[in-house]
């Protein structure tokens, strides 16, 4: 017996009984379809969760740098290293595109009859905000907007002669820019920083959107140029951002920034760290990793169940089959074509099974898409190959024992089975 009429029987003998067939194929129809929502469920979730780490501003290096030292009041006695470290970061574009201080500035910021001394972080019952929040006051270079994605909607954003000409300038974030001028345009305006006059010269765009309820908490920001510690105090930074060009350059500027840094910075003085916040990234995938293999193997108990019941209706099959099993002994058959017919028969029925749970799969992918990550999502092709494959494989496992059990029997006693 060839292959080709091996493949007739079996489908001879699988829609014979449509009924028992289908019953059968369910554990393996439910098993695929699982396992396919589970991945796209993932692979969505991991898309979303990229979307809003780029509209952070991903592929980002957290640059720490201390001081040990301090003066008999407390305050730092720090060198301010950013200079040394800007000028560094130019001269490897080929892996950064932008590094910036991220200082906190303690002023008090009035503007008419609104004042950050008067908001407060206030919530009602169901926490939402009331009121208007304080906003943070940042010293930044004229590289922020790019470390963080920020898009200037009004006006123009911080430029460096901004810093070196010491200019008491200001750009807003889209709440920020709300609080204090509500709908007034606040280009041109001048704003009380401790009684320092600062002019407002660009407002950022909103990062508010349906992928990112939370944009308007990170839009709450004022920034001024790191130089004007100079009129509102404070010590030096010790926090900065650099952005690498893209993931690839993330670690190559790690190690040349970490190394620039060992030679620049006294250990007998101070320290230095470099965190790449992509770690986080790294951790979440993880942890999404670990996810999913719980997931994938509470779906694979419905595959192992599916492939229990081919077993067993592959061994039902060759009860009821005996008679023709021993007729073909009879007349020469070899074990090893007895084997292949019920091997067949076997991948053929989890092969089908497949077939229905992969358009199952794709169907549920589609739905989860649509209801928790609001996006369209298809099984990758990977993921479909691989849902066959393994389909096809269990129905040759588990169809083994079956198959082999039939090509024991003897011509014999075969014959004389009712």
């Amino acid at each position: 017996m060839n292959i080709r009429q091996a493949m007739k029987m079996a489908w001879k003998s699988i829609w014979g009984k449509k009924g028992r067939s289908f019953l059968t194929m369910l554990g393996i129809i439910i098993g695929i379809a699982a396992v396919m929502t589970i991945v796209s469920a993932i692979n969505g979730y991991t898309t979303k969760t990229m979307e809003q780490y780029a509209a952070m501003g991903s592929n980002k290096l957290t640059v720490y740098i201390w001081n040990y030292l301090y003066d008999e009041k407390g305050n730092s006695l720090g060198k301010d290293y950013f200079p040394a470290l800007y000028d560094y970061c130019s001269t490897i574009k080929e892996y950064v595109v932008g590094v910036t201080p991220q200082a906190n500035c303690e002023a008090t910021v009035v503007y008419g009859t609104k004042s950050s001394a008067n908001m407060q972080y206030n919530y009602d019952d169901k926490g939402n905000p009331i009121g208007d929040f304080p906003p943070s006051i940042y010293y930044v270079s004229d590289q922020y907007s790019i470390c963080n994605n920020l898009t200037v909607t009004k006006g123009r954003d911080l430029s460096m002669l901004d810093c070196q000409r010491y200019n008491q300038v200001c750009v807003l974030g889209a709440t920020a820019a709300k609080a204090f001028f509500d709908g007034v345009d606040p280009v041109g305006k001048e704003m009380q920083f401790n009684g320092q006059s600062f002019e407002v010269i660009g407002v950022y765009g909103s990062r508010v959107g349906k992928d990112n309820p939370n944009g308007q908490n990170m839009d709450n920001f004022i920034l001024v140029p790191y130089t004007a510690r100079r009129v509102l105090g404070g010590a030096a930074p010790e926090q900065f951002i650099v952005k690498a060009r893209d993931s690839a350059s993330l670690i190559e500027a790690s190690t040349r920034i970490g190394g620039f840094l060992k030679g620049l910075v006294d250990p007998a003085s101070g320290g230095f760290n470099v965190d790449k916040e992509n770690s986080w990234q790294d951790y979440q995938n993880q942890q999404m990793g670990m996810i999913s293999m719980i997931l994938g193997g509470i779906a694979a108990i419905s595959l192992l169940v599916g492939g229990i019941g081919i077993m067993n209706i592959m061994l039902v099959t060759v009860t009821e089959r005996t008679r023709e099993i021993g007729i073909r002994r009879a007349i020469g058959a070899e074990r090893a074509s007895i084997i292949t017919q019920f091997l067949i028969e076997a991948a053929m029925l989890c092969g089908i099974g497949g077939v229905f749970g992969i358009l199952v799969g794709t169907g549920g992918s589609l739905l989860v898409g649509r209801l928790m990550f609001k996006m369209t999502i298809f099984p990758a092709v990977w993921i479909t190959l691989c849902a066959f494959t393994l389909s096809v494989a269990l129905g040759i496992l588990f169809g083994i024992y079956p198959a082999v059990k039939a090509s024991k029997l003897q011509p014999v006693e075969a014959l004389r089975a009712e």
